[in-house]
């Protein structure tokens, strides 16, 4: 739901009684999102538990509907009472999709407005808003999050082609509320690698000076720190990592199980651009 950022068609404008949003280049692999699926599907699962029907959301899902399918498959394990919905603006897309269509499992054509009946539990947008200018995140944000039911969560994120270096905000009803970094061990030199997968919100906001950058930074430090113990494996030098940014004084949510993984989440207040209230001189 664009082409390059540049182009000043790109802009994400609303029309009455049409979608909102543009034909992005919809490229997607199978897979691909797995590490925000196993996020959604783990730590965030609480949030279906308080409807009987939760509504889940695979925004701007692309030339291929197989997020989506994938999407429902992992949320029906944790949740076989949840309805996944795969929007599209593209209309062919959709066309493409309707064959997959069961109990539980459905395509529309649509945008950040969200045509579903209702509200939503969780609405998943990866490698969609980082075809839009920076300047219409927030407009974009507010409408999907206008869309979400008491306890929902939007995600918006971005990875690489083959979903081994991944990044997300999460947004409820209030705005914007964590980052979340998630790296497959091997795939990164140092954890600052994955600058390049940043959401939209923040790609542009990675210099000296700016929050994200610290955060990055502080990353690569403890991760340089732990080198001697790389000899036990990328996972207890990255579990170092992340006690460290915690001992440090980092908003990080505490959960090993979770950095096992490679993922580590940190509150939006620490990388969030947009408030001047506070320095980078005031973080850790």
């Amino acid at each position: 739901m664009g082409s390059s950022s540049t182009d000043p068609s790109n802009r994400a404008v609303r029309q009455r009684n049409k979608p909102f949003g543009n034909v992005t280049r919809g490229t997607t692999n199978p897979n691909r999102l797995r590490r925000v699926d196993r996020w959604l599907a783990g730590p965030q699962a609480w949030r279906l538990r308080y409807e009987s029907c939760p509504l889940v959301v695979d925004l701007g899902y692309g030339g291929s509907p197989a997020t989506a399918v994938e999407l429902y498959s992992r949320i029906h394990a944790v949740c076989p009472g949840a309805h996944v919905t795969g929007i599209e603006i593209e209309p062919e897309r959709v066309r493409i999709a309707k064959p997959l269509e069961h109990d539980g499992l459905d395509f529309r054509v649509g945008g950040f407005e969200v045509p579903v009946p209702g509200t939503a539990t969780m609405v998943r947008a990866f490698n969609v808003l980082r075809q839009y200018d920076e300047a219409d995140v927030r407009l974009i944000w507010d409408t999907v999050c206008s869309r979400l039911s008491p306890h929902g969560i939007f995600v918006d994120g971005t990875c690489d082609e083959i979903g081994r270096r991944s990044t997300w905000v999460a947004l409820d009803r209030n705005g914007p509320q964590s980052l979340t970094i998630s790296l497959r061990f091997g795939a990164f030199e140092l954890p600052s690698d994955v600058a390049e997968r940043l959401p939209k919100a923040l790609i542009h906001h990675n210099m000296p000076g700016e929050r994200i950058h610290d955060f990055l930074q502080a990353l690569d430090k403890h991760w340089l720190a732990g080198a001697a113990l790389a000899s036990f494996g990328n996972r207890q030098r990255w579990l170092n990592m992340c006690q460290n940014m915690y001992d440090a004084g980092w908003p990080v949510v505490r959960s090993p199980s979770r950095w096992r993984l490679g993922e580590l989440t940190v509150a939006w207040s620490a990388v969030d651009p947009t408030d001047t209230a506070a320095t980078s001189s005031s973080l850790p």
